[in-house]
């Protein structure tokens, strides 16, 4: 019983609000529907598209270690500015020392047997020359067993010297190798540019990276001559922006000003691809844009928010109609409100232009959006006076609405 009272309850609130409602649109009707209005003139209307991203150096140098070992000296702080060969930290290098000197040792072996088997190899052509020669002066001192022993020998050894050869170039190859991984204990700075990230300290140790484990990422170097922007544009406006557009930057870290720049690369696929994303539910589709800030003397870090404005048209001095005062009615029945169902294969854009406080919704072309006002085509001329606000009362306008200016009121009060 006390929720069907309740539901009764209910109803009859929504019928009062309703015809309270229902009443003031009638009452305004019939006195005049108070509304702001404007005259159609010309503004310099620019569209922008604005997107959201991070600051990043054009150029930037990710260091990771090639060898693991511990930090023995660390000889820069996050922030310096560092120079292309500049030393920046080394690991110890006991192990690959060692290393490097049982190469060494290996390749002095590898090259003392080389030695000795070319020195066979001199005996065995010596020993084929004296059989040979003995032969000739006299052919019953040696047989031809004996000369096919000693041919037989001969090749053995020359056999052996190339294999001794092969062996000395094995040594030095583990050599170069060991003299690689110890110059890898030291760090040298590729690039001009400052230490944006330090990610180790003097006595860690660092790792190297295998097949299911990253490995250890040391510093981040990052040439800061050039800054970019890179911000995250929805498929939408992407097709609005060019090469070479302008933008104006806002960086959350200097509220109080603002940076030039210019639109330097746009992505050709999506950020994040649908094949890629997860849960079977497409989310929106982005593509990456990069804008190259103009030289300032502002402290820019990499990974700072920043906000870009990307102007991608402008207009000067064409004729301009209020946002605001944009509606959309049904061709067939323009005086329909915006509440009523309608065919939208049949809707059109258009505002409801005022005559001796009367309104009459009429279609108009628009072209570029800029912050305040559409572009007009065609439809509105100079000097046309249109309603410009509130929305709510434009939604529920219909054709030959009496109208107040609420400009009027004022002047009159």
């Amino acid at each position: 019983m006390q929720t069907r009272n309740k539901v009764l309850i209910g109803i009859a609130i929504v019928a009062v609000l309703g015809l309270g409602a229902w009443l003031s649109i009638t009452q305004g009707r019939d006195q005049g529907i108070e509304v702001r209005t404007e005259v159609i003139r010309p503004h310099d209307l620019v569209e922008i598209v604005t997107a959201s991203g991070n600051i990043r150096a054009r150029r930037t140098v990710d260091i990771s270690s090639d060898v693991s070992a511990r930090v023995s000296e660390l000889l820069i702080d996050e922030g310096d500015d560092v120079t292309r060969g500049q030393t920046l930290l080394r690991l110890v290098p006991d192990q690959y020392a060692a290393s490097l000197a049982r190469s060494r040792a290996s390749l002095a072996q590898a090259q003392a047997q080389r030695a000795q088997q070319d020195a066979n190899l001199i005996r065995a052509q010596r020993d084929l020359d004296r059989l040979l020669s003995l032969r000739a002066r006299d052919s019953l001192l040696v047989s031809g067993q004996q000369i096919d022993d000693t041919r037989t020998t001969l090749a053995v050894a020359e056999a052996t010297l190339e294999s001794a050869d092969h062996g000395v170039a094995q040594a030095q190859a583990a050599v170069t190798e060991s003299e690689d991984q110890l110059s890898k204990t030291i760090f040298v700075a590729p690039i001009d540019g400052r230490v944006t990230r330090l990610n180790v300290e003097e006595g860690e140790t660092v790792i190297i990276g295998t097949m299911n484990n990253a490995g250890s990422l040391v510093l981040t170097i990052s040439d800061l001559s050039v800054i970019e922007v890179v911000v995250q544009v929805d498929e939408t406006d992407v097709s609005l922006i060019a090469l070479g557009d302008s933008a104006t930057i806002r960086v959350d870290a200097f509220p109080d000003r603002t940076f030039v720049g210019i639109v330097t690369e746009i992505g050709n696929s999506a950020i994040t691809p649908p094949s890629q994303q997860a849960g079977g539910q497409q989310a929106a589709i982005d593509f990456e844009v990069v804008l190259t800030l103009e030289q300032n003397d502002a402290l820019l870090r990499p990974d700072l928010s920043a906000t870009a404005d990307i102007v991608v048209e402008t207009r000067n001095e064409k004729l301009g109609v209020p946002i605001i005062a944009m509606t959309v009615r049904t061709d067939s029945t323009a005086s329909a409100t915006e509440g009523d169902d309608r065919d939208e294969a049949t809707e059109v854009e258009g505002v409801f232009l005022v005559h001796e406080d009367r309104v009459t919704f009429t279609p108009v072309a628009i072209g570029i959006a800029g912050q305040e006002y559409f572009e007009v085509l065609s439809g509105l001329s100079e000097g046309d006076t249109v309603v410009a606000g509130p929305y709510q009362r434009i939604r529920q306008l219909v054709d030959g609405d009496q109208i107040r200016s609420t400009d009027e009121l004022d002047q009159a009060n």
